[in-house]
């Protein structure tokens, strides 16, 4: 005891260092990485893609507050947990979906993916592409009618990796069309610039590493060069750069060291290269990063650092 009668030490269970920081602040911020894609998302594809965002965010919460309400358990949409899942089910959806999906994916997010498995923190897959997953299996025709750039209406068109996969007789975007995002695609995908703004954000913040992107989208360009594809091209199509910093980061599902998530990234970009290529769809990161989920504990189990004080075997 000091003079005063305070304690000089005390005694305490693990974790012994604290941070200004909440779940609310970080999932916050999150959505507000995710605007500017909206926001082009809505004004590339018009008010439809507005319809499916916000259908896709006030089931996710209504279903959030049920689920909690049933299980009796504090309703947390204040965390803004809900939010991010369903702004990310909306950027994986195409933006003429009928209405009705949205819902059905929000369920599948919400009550099966997250709190089946006891809820925010205790989820073993995404929650946003397993209800991306559902849809696609249970309705690959509405899953894969793409508008084209500007089509506010029931135009339908074909992506760049639709396109190449499928060999079709139209002609490629240029580079920077598929950077600035005037190409077709699902609502939240098309402006790599965006997204790319977004993900700087977060590593500014703190709120992801540098980790699993870099290796993702390394190892997803080495495999487009070795199978003879543009490997620039591979990381600006599709939802590469939003599956790799945005969904492959999730705090939730990631390995938790350095050397953790730069494995977990590189077998993201491996799986999302062997589906572009050799498989039956022209996309493949959701698949990938669900695979990869699987693989978490088992990654973090081999790649967890070195105890402080503990010996290494001669």
């Amino acid at each position: 005891m000091s003079a005063d009668g305070d304690p000089l030490f005390i005694l305490s269970a693990g974790p012994h260092l604290s941070a200004d920081e909440s779940v609310e602040k970080i999932m916050w911020r999150v959505t507000v990485a995710l605007l500017p894609a909206l926001g082009w998302g809505i004004w590339s594809f018009g008010g439809a893609a507005l319809r499916v965002t916000a259908a896709c965010v006030v089931s996710c919460a209504v279903v959030e507050a049920a689920v909690q309400r049933l299980l009796r358990k504090q309703v947390t949409l204040s965390d803004g947990s809900a939010v991010v899942t369903g702004l990310l089910l909306a950027f994986n959806l195409p933006p003429g979906v009928p209405l009705w999906m949205p819902l059905v994916g929000s369920v599948v997010a919400i009550a099966i993916a997250k709190h089946a498995f006891g809820g925010l923190g205790y989820n073993i897959f995404n929650p946003a592409l397993i209800g991306r997953a559902f849809l696609m299996a249970s309705y690959p025709v509405q899953m894969t009618t793409w508008r084209p750039y500007g089509a506010w209406d029931d135009v339908t068109g074909a992506t760049p990796l639709g396109i190449i996969k499928e060999k079709l007789a139209i002609p490629l975007p240029s580079y920077m069309d598929v950077f600035l995002g005037r190409i077709g695609g699902c609502i939240g995908e098309t402006s790599t610039l965006l997204l790319m703004l977004g993900a700087v954000f977060l590593l500014v913040s703190g709120d992801i590493t540098w980790h699993t992107p870099f290796s993702f989208l390394g190892t997803l360009a080495l495999m487009s060069r070795l199978s003879g594809r543009d490997p620039l091209f591979a990381i600006l199509a599709g939802g590469a750069v939003l599956g790799a910093c945005f969904m492959a980061t999730d705090m939730v599902t990631v390995p938790i060291s350095g050397k953790g998530r730069l494995v977990f990234g590189a077998g993201c970009g491996v799986i999302t290269g062997v589906i572009r290529v050799w498989g039956g769809y022209p996309e493949g990161v959701c698949y990938a990063i669900l695979l990869m989920n699987a693989f978490t504990p088992i990654i973090d189990r081999y790649t967890q650092p070195r105890r402080f004080g503990s010996r290494t075997k001669r």
